[in-house]
């Protein structure tokens, strides 16, 4: 018997899909060493928080968490049930390191997402007291190294699963931490992804979100030797027998090519929904952040997709308060969201994240001038989602079904674009797609009865 068996972990995840992707994968890591999943922090014998960098204060969150297990640490060795071990991961652990050792001396070990691969032999380093950092970006490949998933708990995980497919960034925007704390650009080679998402379709997942900090980036190696972008790799997944639906995200509009846009237009699996982030509508912010695009090749490039897709539904990301930004550079970022149209789209008020470039400019604007702006920008964007979702009402739609809901007998599913579905079905059909008929709109879900059986 090893030292791990029958033992069992709780993986707390922050932020993005990609760190729910990385949660899965590290327990399927330590799965190998007899480490079963639980979902009762007390319970475990080794906690884990994934964490994320984006958001603000980001770090303190983390510090402030493990102030709570600390105390549950403490609480399990005086009911002798033995030592609770402590891992930070993800882009916090990246960015801090020693720092995290230093002020969290409950902390056993710290790991990078490019290490995490490592974590079983990492945490045989941490038996007798010691304490262990691994931030390092290894040479070999972390996905070759990590195991595949069981069957049965992929299963589990539910219809619908996310596949990463690149990491890192090479755009340097001037706010963004993700080059520094995921690294440079990498993708996989193709013959891996299908591997996995093979493995996914025999195990009942009918949906995947292809991921990436750059997803659209993506250059992998080829079954020929050559380099695929994200579009050839879309064409090639839509063989798997099994899987129904495709979606991808984050994208740069810097990397939208025409083998992409024939995804959109040809690909009945690649569902009709695209987040596709702008950040800020002037030109000058724009090239402050470094974002490589203007108003104008961002506006284009909108048109060309919905060309490509008609019923395709967009999503943004906007940052209102960048350093520099006045009234007039906000009213365009107004300006591109009116002439755009969002479905949905995400918002926030620019905080500076150490290390980067923009946080040390000297034109920081505001902390109430940013809440203002972002308030108006929040209420034009959610008149734009409500319109979009209203629109709905009275058609027909496919629907993924992917769990119960909160009442009783009724599922809850996702549509094409994204929007979560409710509908009176019974258990069995979880995991089906049905034609349901939007009967009603709330804010942030729709409401719909079932037609005939499943697609």
């Amino acid at each position: 018997m090893t030292a791990f068996e029958n033992k069992k972990v709780f993986v707390k995840t922050y932020g993005c899909q990609m760190n729910v992707y990385d949660s899965d994968r590290m327990s399927d890591s330590l799965a190998t060493k007899g480490y079963s999943p639980t979902d009762v922090m007390e319970e475990a014998d080794l906690v884990i928080l994934n964490t994320c960098h984006i958001r603000e204060k980001a770090a303190e969150k983390v510090y402030s968490e493990l102030g709570r297990i600390r105390q549950l640490k403490e609480k399990r060795a005086k009911a002798g049930k033995g030592e609770m071990k402590i891992g930070i991961a993800g882009c916090v652990a990246q960015a801090e390191g020693q720092e995290i050792i230093r002020r969290a001396p409950v902390v056993d070990l710290v790991v990078g997402p490019q290490a995490y691969h490592k974590l079983p032999e990492l945490l045989d380093r941490t038996n007798n007291g010691a304490r262990v950092v691994e931030t390092d970006f290894p040479v070999e490949d972390k996905f070759a190294a990590l195991p595949a998933a069981k069957r049965e708990i992929t299963r589990k995980r539910g219809v619908s699963s996310f596949l990463t497919v690149q990491e890192g960034c090479d755009k340097f925007c001037t706010f963004c931490v993700v080059p520094y704390t995921r690294g440079a650009e990498m993708s996989r080679p193709v013959s891996q992804i299908v591997a996995e998402a093979e493995r996914l379709a025999d195990a009942g997942v009918r949906e995947v979100t292809l991921l990436g900090q750059n997803v659209n980036a993506y250059h992998g190696e080829g079954p020929d030797g050559a380099d695929w972008g994200l579009g050839e790799l879309l064409f090639r997944l839509a063989e798997i027998d099994g899987l129904d639906r495709l979606r991808y995200t984050t994208s740069h509009p810097r990397d939208m090519d025409d083998v992409l846009m024939a995804a959109h237009r040809d690909l009945d699996i690649l569902m009709p929904y695209l987040h596709l982030p702008v950040q800020a509508g002037s030109d000058k912010i724009l090239k402050a952040m470094n974002r490589q695009h203007s108003y104008d090749d961002y506006v284009r490039l909108i048109e060309r997709i919905r060309t490509a897709r008609p019923d395709i539904a967009l999503s943004g990301d906007f940052i209102v308060g960048f350093p520099g930004e006045t009234e007039e550079d906000f009213e365009d970022t107004m300006r591109i969201v009116r002439e755009v149209t969002y479905a949905s789209a995400f918002s926030f008020k620019y905080s500076p994240r150490p290390g980067t470039p923009a946080a040390d400019h000297e034109e920081q604007v505001a902390e109430a001038i940013k809440s203002e702006r972002l308030h108006r920008l929040q209420e034009l964007l959610t008149k734009q989602q409500r319109a979009f979702n209203a629109s709905k009402k009275g058609t027909e739609m496919t629907v993924l079904l992917e769990r119960k809901g909160r009442e009783p007998g009724q599922l809850v599913g996702k549509s094409p674009w994204l929007q979560a579905v409710q509908v009176d079905a019974p258990e069995e059909l979880i995991g089906e797609i049905v034609t349901v008929t939007i009967d009603t709109v709330g804010t942030n879900s729709l409401f719909g009865s079932m037609i005939g059986k499943p697609v």
